[in-house]
């Protein structure tokens, strides 16, 4: 029975998912900071679903994620799923400060045990959920979207570290546009995407063991637009 441990399953990308691999039949371990978020999706399933009460900006968290694991009997698949930002026009430090001990320290020290514990164990699948925002810098949310560009580099850093080490671990990317949930927001935004839409693309990405995914499949035209955008042209965007 696959093992599979969602950070930030209370809401979102990572409740989606959280509830696609019970439905599979996985054992399925939950971690989030809002308890009766994480005790609705376990109720739904106690025999086959564990969590713990973790808030990810706080980055000494290992204990728990440790001590999950073990409930669960291990972990085949890790997904990063928690982040937050916001729309800054007005370049509120406490808005930037909350995305970067989020998005950077906080998923940092969860990634890096993500990673240790695949290391200790000789394989395994993590996989993060980055953005396309991390392509280009943000006037409107700037500390997100640098925050995404560290994740994207990090992750690639880790699949390097993997890949000399000879590791059975599969790292992917996964790279949302904007989809139908809080994380959402701004006037007269386009192609966002239905939750389980994006939920199938990225659980069909993890099946392949894709390096990197861009879901929905239609935002792939705007990331190729972001990479190739001329500068002059982005700045007036």
């Amino acid at each position: 029975m696959k093992r599979v441990i969602i950070i930030g399953a209370s809401s979102g990308i990572g409740r989606g998912l959280a509830e696609h691999y019970l439905r599979e039949g996985c054992r399925v371990g939950l971690v989030g900071r809002r308890e009766h978020l994480l005790r609705e999706v376990a109720d739904c399933d106690p025999e086959r679903c564990r969590y713990a009460v973790a808030d990810i900006s706080r980055p000494h968290s290992a204990a728990a994620l440790e001590h999950l694991a073990a409930t669960l009997g291990g972990m085949d698949l890790c997904v990063a799923a928690a982040g937050t930002g916001e729309l800054n026009p007005a370049l509120d430090f406490d808005l930037e400060a909350s995305a970067i001990l989020t998005n950077v320290l906080g998923w940092t020290a969860a990634v890096d045990w993500a990673y240790a514990f695949f290391e200790r164990q000789g394989g395994g699948h993590l996989a993060v959920i980055t953005s396309l925002g991390g392509l280009r810098g943000s006037g409107a949310a700037p500390a997100y979207n640098a925050s995404k560009a560290y994740q994207i580099n990090y992750t690639e850093g880790l699949r390097q570290r993997a890949a000399r080490a000879r590791l059975a671990l599969t790292i992917t990317d996964l790279r949302p546009g904007l989809v139908a949930t809080a994380m959402a927001k701004g006037e007269g935004l386009f192609w966002v995407m239905p939750l389980d839409r994006v939920v199938r693309q990225i659980v069909r990405a993890l099946h392949r063991r894709r390096r990197v995914a861009v879901v929905t499949r239609r935002w792939r035209i705007a990331g190729w637009l972001l990479r190739h955008l001329p500068t002059w042209i982005y700045l007036k965007m």
